[in-house]
This record gives C-alpha cells, structure tokens and sequence, in this order.
C-alpha cells in the first residue's frame, strides 16, 4: 500500500480513513486515479477533488459511506451504479440487526477493500456477477446456522462466487481455528487473497496456453481434489514439505498450491510498496547482514522485476521477524521460501505480467 496524503492541506492520512483531522475534509479512495482524495460538494451535489494536475471529476458517495459506514470509496458521476467497484461486488451481506456482524462486516469491507487496490493496480479484471454471471466476481458473507442440524459456512470459491464465514472476522475465532488447523499464519486479508487466486487460476489459466506450463510449476490438477482433501485432514503434509511449498495446505493439490502461492505473492507486493512509499531502507553496520534500499513500486509495470522483489523481500521480512519477536510477538513472515516456493511466485508473476501487458 503507498502512503497518501491529504490532496487539500497534504496531512498524511491512511486508506481506511473519511476524514482529514487536520483540515476537516471529507476523503474518500478514488478507484479511478488509485489515490485517497480530498472532496468537497458541489451546488449540483457532487463530490469533486483537488488534484495536483488540476482536474476535477465529479464523483458521489457509495451507498455504503454514509449509509452505513462501511465504505470510503466513490463512483464516478457517470456511474449510474449507487454502490462503488467494491460494495457492487457483494451478493450477500452479514445480517445487521446483529452489533456483532456489523463490526465483522466492517473488517470484511476493509480487508477486501485492500486486495482490491492491489488487483486493480495488477490491471487485471474486475467484474461483478451482476454484469457477466459466467465470469464475474461476487462475494457472500454467511453465518453457521441451525436449523435443527447445526450446519457450518465453509470459506471457500465456486465459479467466481466467494464465500466467507463472517466468524473469520472474529479475532478469537480466528486465532482458535488457526491453532486447531496447526497453520503458523490465518488472517482475513489472507483469505480474501486466498480465494480470490481460485479465481484468476479459472480467469488466467485454466483451458489456456499456460495450462502446461503450470502443470509443470505446480502439479497437474486433474486430480482427484476430493481426495487429496481428504488425504491432508487424514495424514497431514508430507515430511519436507517446506524444500517444495510456501505451506503446508499448499501440499494438498495443485489448485491449493497456486491459491496459497497467489495469496503470498500479493502480501509481498503490498508490504514491498509500503516499504518503499515510506523511503524504508535497511544500513546495517556489518557488511554479511541483510541490506536493502527502498524497493521499486511492484505496482509499477516498469519497476516489476522479480529478482529485484525478491531480494528486498528477504532482507525486509528479516527485519520484520526481528522486530516481532523484540515486542514478544509471533514471527510476522512464519514462512521458509524454498527455489522451489520461489519458482512458484515467478510463474504468478510472469502471468499477472503477461496478463498486464497483453500478450
């Protein structure tokens, strides 16, 4: 995520946030221009910014920014949808007459939100259901319920549509699940990029010219996923897993593999951004230790080379275990990157590339 600042008085502000606390503006995420902005109405009842280029477009409020509360994003004036490119995407929502799930719907939009800003800096589709039901996106936000057999939501994509139990955004439900799944990482922006890899593997891959070749980085997916399910919850990975995957579950079938891989090559794209939006750089004193300049825009298709990110990473996720473990927490960056696992974050990142520029 790059760093913004307030485009009317250049305070610093955050991606969630709807109000400057210096100037008092009102600030919203311009999907359009991939910026937080600065607004102020107009007689006609838009909201227009102020940019350095000196334009302004007319923009007005997604239902769900003042609304409800849950959305700082807005639609362009020509937009006839009342909903922005995020909350458009939603098929089902929590039930809000719960204080709980208005909280748990919150952190959904805000973790979605945020692996939405990196596909639309990758360039690659993003579609709503409503618009081409074949390939399209949506999501639903469902509950466990009983209704005389207690019967539970599985996280999870099918043809585009996402699920997601909203316990997930329930921190102690969380953290129960990922001690009991024995998963040294579980987070609600992990699932979000989890499954949203399912759905580019069908967008990107599937039936396609990289069909072989992703055979060959991954495995051949004509197998029997059932069972390879089934196998994991049984026996566990194989013992040495970590020379070959980025995780355990990546161990199960290749289209695990993919989507765990998928998932982590967009958590380094979005830590290496904000590293070097913040001018972050590491000068150790010793010439063996991990060193790293600020790291080139991974968003940038100029400045996507992954030789380059890859170094960065490893020297920035170094730093990030270090200061985790000085504040008496957890690892931040709980994994090993093998050649193998490394391979792997190549092929997504030569696709996504290709993807971008075209060809």
């Amino acid at each position: 995520m790059k760093t913004f600042h307030c485009t009317h008085c250049q305070n610093l502000i955050f991606f969630e946030n709807v109000r400057c606390l210096n100037c008092d503006r009102s600030l919203a995420f311009l999907p359009d221009r991939g910026l937080m902005a600065a607004l102020t109405q107009s007689p006609d009842g838009l909201w227009r910014s102020e940019l350095s280029d000196g334009e302004s477009r007319g923009y007005r409020l997604c239902a769900n920014y003042n609304g409800v509360s849950v959305c700082n994003w807005v639609i362009p004036a020509d937009d006839p949808s009342d909903f922005c490119r995020s909350c458009r995407l939603n098929r089902v929502i929590p039930d809000l007459s719960s204080e709980r799930n208005v909280v748990a719907w919150f952190r959904l939009e805000v973790a979605k939100r945020r692996m939405l800003y990196t596909l639309l800096g990758f360039g690659l589709p993003v579609v709503p259901k409503d618009v081409d039901e074949a390939q399209g996106l949506a999501f639903e936000f469902l509950e466990d319920y009983s209704d005389g057999d207690a019967k539970r939501v599985l996280t999870g994509h099918d043809n585009g549509l996402i699920t997601l139990n909203v316990a997930e955004a329930d921190d102690v439900h969380r953290e129960k699940e990922r001690t009991l799944q024995k998963e040294p990482y579980r987070t609600l922006l992990g699932h979000f990029r989890h499954e949203i890899g399912h759905y580019y593997w069908d967008r990107l891959i599937a039936d396609g010219p990289l069909m072989e070749p992703f055979r060959a980085t991954f495995g051949d997916e004509r197998a029997d996923y059932q069972a390879a399910l089934q196998r994991h919850y049984r026996d566990g990975p194989p013992q040495y897993w970590e020379r070959n995957f980025i995780s355990a579950y990546a161990t199960m079938h290749p289209w695990e593999d993919w989507a765990e891989s998928w998932a982590h090559y967009m958590h380094m794209v979005d830590a290496l951004e904000t590293a070097g939006a913040t001018g972050l750089a590491l000068r150790p004193q010793r010439s063996d230790e991990p060193r790293m300049q600020p790291p080139p825009d991974p968003l940038n298709p100029s400045q996507r080379d992954f030789d380059s990110m890859i170094e960065s990473w490893l020297s920035l996720t170094y730093v990030l275990n270090n200061l985790s473990r000085g504040l008496g927490l957890p690892d931040s960056y709980p994994f090993v990157l093998s050649l193998p696992a490394t391979g792997k974050l190549r092929f997504i990142h030569d696709t996504i590339d290709q993807r971008e520029l075209g060809r």
